[in-house]
């Protein structure tokens, strides 16, 4: 070793780094921790000055040791991506903070060997995806013991609307959210019923009927049906249903004896609407929603007043009603023809998720009066 020490050529200095590299990973070579230490000093002193094929194969070796000199390991790790590589994908000495600094700082082949590693953490995933990088993102999700929290999901199906790569490797993570994988089906098929709409002379409203059947077929809990209403309401609207058949001097009455939460369940029922946005339409200033959704349903005009004016009776805050309110509301009542609320409500009737990939596509607003 003295020998190679007194020469300064650059395979003098390979040989003895190769040498000390064997010393320190052979586990009988020394018994005290002080010679180690000594060669891990003599080891980061000498090892930028030896070739790549040396430094990666110091690396190799390091990769596996938990014992490895940390300093020495941050060295080769930051290194150019072939040596790192090892120590990137398998050390366990790199700590997360080391790792998300080497993220940051170096190349994307550093970023790719990093979203390999057995044990990935949170916070990891979320800056292996900071930079958009296909390869990398496809490299972390393939990897299945990485974790992946929900916002990092988010983002990277936002981006897999434009790199088409990513969604199979995304779809194919069982930790996937549940309300995500709804949101991707129907950004596929928002985009595959522009296609359709560019190609082929069809009715926007019919196809669009087509491709949310199509696509509730496929996805679990896509049901229209109000999760949340308690059962007991459900079962008294039903035997309504039942017995009396749903009318408007029933659903009129429903309001002025306060039994609001039976008439919300009974008109959802009747309009095809779910129930929480029925309530963010039936209480809406100017009545207008409320206006177009009882003209779909075809409720005449003198029941459609007496409704709004109920309605107004069981709203929160103000329960005055103003006569100019309930004059825009029957204005619009008649000028309204009966196809064009009916188009209106089936878009309402539509999945919100469905309505928002279209948004996006057009990236303008629907033509309606209200929105999701």
């Amino acid at each position: 070793m003295l020998e190679l020490a007194r020469d300064k050529s650059a395979a003098g200095r390979s040989a003895l780094v190769s040498v000390l590299g064997d010393m320190f990973v052979d586990d009988g070579a020394f018994a005290a921790g002080h010679e180690r230490s000594l060669i891990d000093d003599i080891l980061r002193r000498l090892v930028s000055e030896v070739e790549a094929t040396v430094r990666c194969a110091l690396a190799e070796r390091m990769a596996e040791r938990s014992d490895a000199p940390r300093e020495l390991v941050l060295m080769l790790a930051n290194d150019d991506a072939d040596v790192a590589y090892p120590l990137l994908a398998r050390s366990g000495i790199l700590e997360d903070g080391d790792l998300i600094s080497i993220v940051r700082q170096r190349t994307i082949r550093h970023r790719s060997a990093i979203a390999t590693r057995e044990s990935v953490s949170e916070s990891l995933s979320a800056a292996l995806t900071e930079f958009g990088e296909e390869s990398v993102i496809t490299a972390l999700l393939d990897n299945k013991s990485a974790r992946i929290s929900p916002q990092t999901f988010e983002s990277i199906a936002r981006m897999s609307r434009t790199i088409e790569a990513l969604q199979e490797p995304l779809l194919d993570r069982q930790d996937l959210p549940a309300a995500l994988v709804r949101k991707m089906y129907w950004w596929v098929s928002a985009a595959l019923r522009q296609h359709i709409l560019d190609h082929f002379d069809i009715d926007p409203d019919s196809l669009d009927e087509a491709v949310e059947d199509a696509v509730g077929s496929l996805i679990p809990n896509s049901s229209r049906a109000d999760p949340g209403a308690p059962v007991h309401l459900k079962q008294a609207a039903e035997r309504l249903v039942r017995t009396k058949g749903v009318t408007p001097s029933l659903l009129a009455e429903l309001l002025r004896t306060k039994q609001t939460a039976l008439f919300e369940m009974l008109l959802a029922r009747q309009s095809g609407l779910r129930l929480t946005f029925l309530r963010r339409l039936l209480y809406q200033p100017g009545g207008q929603a409320l206006a177009i959704t009882l003209r779909a349903i075809g409720i005449e005009k003198p029941d459609f007043a007496s409704i709004f004016l109920w309605s107004r009776q069981v709203r929160r805050g103000d329960k005055s009603v103003d006569p100019h309110e309930l004059q825009r509301a029957l204005t619009l009542f008649d000028r309204i023809q009966p196809k064009t609320a009916n188009s209106i409500l089936r878009r309402w009737q539509q999945d919100p998720d469905f309505l928002k990939a279209i948004r996006m596509l057009d990236n303008e607003p629907l033509a309606s009066t209200t929105s999701h």
